[in-house]
């Protein structure tokens, strides 16, 4: 089924019907009225599988994708147009330009966490570049997949445009097909599988990806603002968004302030009892919930209901040896006290200008070896996840996972060790701006990266000297809202960008294209046999080149 539905895609941009600019115009305006007309049930969709509020589906997913529809359809004469390129002063008389032409039949594998947002807007720049396209929605999501298969044949091409459902089985089948382009969004281990699989074919792929991304807080911040902004940047969609903030860093003076800040804002947002609140979502399935329990701190989830007394107390006696565990880990490696930490900082080397982007490996882990002072003990948290300011508070039956924020979190904790996905934010106090990078560039290049800081210094050296997929100076998730603005990451956050000219970009082929007249043959001059005369020609040539 998944080649005979590639046969047919490759048939029809065979034909040429894709790329007339009146075909690729009809089918943006096709996917906004897609959007619009239809909102009740994308909403509805959204909420049957991640619980998720008809506002942010409406602003975050089903505006955007009318509006980057709208905005490449509205600039397709100027990006399709021919662009004139200067020749060498030799080859004159001569012209050259580059034009844009589709790559073919395209693959976009989207996933659950923004299920129309992120398998519409990639599709609506591969529309504009004059692609026939197959989209593989995620099974995660199952009642929005289903509604894009619906939906996408009554509105768009569908000898040009299909929709494949199911799972790893149908998505594996897909892969074996000779796409000229795939765009897979998701996390890192499938994405190795499908750079795997394109390369079987030399097939170019896009990778959008994820990672811890850092956000940074210093005391010139107004931490009113940054707290509400980080709050809203992290638990909208219940933290499942790819470039939600992933942890906090702070300094010590601000830190616990910040924390508290953060929780205000969360009532302020979702009142006392969030899961009473219509804006605030819930875990996609119970294999994401039961791993985002096991990153709080222990004790916090009461265990599933043991199916005996003896059960309970062995249940009951792990639990209590695994926090004792924590405890001694968290005193033993905390010895020498955060004042001992402070003052080796002082004394700590400097970064200087591109040695940190350098010194970062892509494939560093988030277990990395952290210097000792760059992260300070909070006295009195004993657990590696930190104290619990405001949250964990959790609903087996309903997914719910409470906006919890975490204080005084170790790196060594498990809420470290990979990306969270998910309602829980921890702080970490570290002791300056410099520490905070040395920090980050230990660790895989996130896809996002934050600061809230007015020091000059402080916003131009994290630009200079730490990499990401984007940097925002307290902005959370803007760059995901422009059309104006690539998106993408850097080494393991992802390969190549889109939105806008840069999604129109990745699906098309830039051609370059050469002419000369026949009348005069200047290039005879540069013809064998090379003789004396030409090669005092050459000569001259080179010294005016």
């Amino acid at each position: 089924m998944t080649n005979q539905t590639f046969e047919q895609l490759k048939k029809t941009y065979e034909s040429g019907r894709t790329r007339p600019l009146a075909w690729r115009r009809a089918q943006l305006n096709a996917l906004r009225r897609l959007v619009t007309e239809n909102r009740d049930a994308f909403v509805s969709s959204a909420m049957a599988d991640l619980g998720k509020p008809a506002a942010e589906t409406v602003l975050m997913e089903l505006n955007l994708v009318a509006g980057e529809a709208q905005f490449v359809r509205n600039r397709l004469s100027l990006w399709t147009a021919r662009h004139p390129k200067a020749m060498h002063w030799m080859l004159q008389p001569a012209a050259g330009w580059t034009i844009a032409e589709p790559k073919g039949v395209v693959l976009i594998i989207s996933p659950w966490n923004y299920p129309v947002l992120l398998a519409l807007e990639p599709m609506a720049d591969a529309l504009a570049a004059g692609n026939a396209v197959c989209l593989k929605p995620s099974e995660l999501s199952p009642n929005t997949s289903k509604l894009l298969a619906e939906l996408v044949p009554q509105y768009l091409d569908s000898e040009a445009v299909r929709v494949v459902e199911g799972g790893p089985k149908e998505t594996g089948e897909l892969l074996k097909c000779p796409f000229n382009h795939i765009f897979y969004t998701g996390g890192g281990h499938v994405g190795k599988i499908v750079m795997r699989a394109a390369a079987e074919h030399l097939t170019p792929v896009t990778l959008e990806l994820g990672g811890k991304s850092p956000c940074f807080v210093d005391r010139t911040a107004d931490i009113n603002v940054a707290a509400r902004r980080i709050a809203w940047g992290k638990f909208t969609n219940a933290g499942q968004t790819c470039v939600a903030p992933d942890y906090v860093l702070a300094t010590p003076d601000v830190a616990e302030a910040l924390a508290e800040r953060i929780a205000a804002a969360i009532t302020e947002f979702y009142g006392e009892d969030p899961k009473a609140s219509p804006d605030f979502g819930r875990i996609i399935n119970d294999r994401h919930f039961e791993r985002l329990c096991k990153l709080l701190p222990v004790g916090t989830v009461p265990p599933e209901e043991p199916s005996s007394p003896l059960v309970q107390v062995a249940s009951a006696v792990g639990a209590a040896m695994d926090m004792v565990g924590r405890r001694f880990n968290a005193v033993t490696t905390g010895r020498g006290g955060a004042g001992e930490m402070a003052g080796s900082a002082n004394n700590a080397a400097k970064p200087t200008a591109g040695s940190n982007m350098a010194a970062a490996d892509d494939g560093a882990t988030a277990s990395a070896a952290v210097e000792p002072s760059e992260i300070h003990k909070v006295p009195g948290v004993f657990d590696l996840a930190g104290r619990i300011v405001c949250g964990g508070k959790v609903d087996r039956a309903a997914r719910y996972i409470a906006p919890t924020v975490l204080y005084g979190t170790s790196p060594d904790a498990p809420v470290m060790k990979e990306e969270i996905f998910g309602p829980i934010l921890p702080i970490l106090v570290v002791e300056d701006a410099e520490s905070a990078i040395r920090f980050i560039n230990k660790r895989s290049r996130p896809l996002a990266a934050y600061v809230f800081s007015r020091d000059h210094e402080v916003r131009l050296t994290f630009e200079r000297q730490t990499s990401s997929g984007a940097l925002g100076y307290s902005l959370p998730l803007g760059h995901l809202l422009s059309s104006r603005l690539p998106f993408g990451g850097v080494g393991a956050s992802g390969i190549g960008t889109y939105h806008g000219k840069a999604g129109f970009l990745t699906f098309s082929h830039v051609k370059t294209v050469v002419t000369k007249p026949q009348f005069p043959d200047t290039l005879r001059l540069v013809y064998p046999p090379f003789n004396e005369a030409k090669a005092k020609l050459f000569d001259i040539i080179a010294k005016f080149s």
